[in-house]
């Protein structure tokens, strides 16, 4: 199951945020997501858990609680919606 986590810290990092998890059971993948131009935390990450009673358990007990002073939004990650392709400005004129 893959879980959204919001209001992150901008010093919280991956490994921080996966240590989070881990005590719920075995974590995929966790990562903060980076500004692409900058390099810093957007405040936001994913954690993907390989069983998804543990992963609900995470979530029940993680959301409203805090890391690192930050009061976390915790809930199952929705699908990514399909974003229309940027810079393409022809079917303006």
């Amino acid at each position: 199951m893959n879980i959204y986590v919001g209001n992150l810290s901008y010093d919280t990092d991956s490994d921080q945020l996966r240590e989070a998890f881990e005590r719920f059971g075995q974590v995929r993948d966790a990562r903060v997501v980076e500004d692409r131009q900058t390099g810093r935390s957007r405040g936001f990450g994913f954690v993907e858990m390989a069983n998804d009673s543990e992963a609900r358990t995470a979530i029940t007990e993680l959301n409203g609680s805090t890391l690192q002073g930050r009061t976390l939004t915790v809930n199952e990650a929705r699908a990514r919606e399909e974003r229309r392709p940027r810079g393409n400005y022809s079917s303006r004129y």
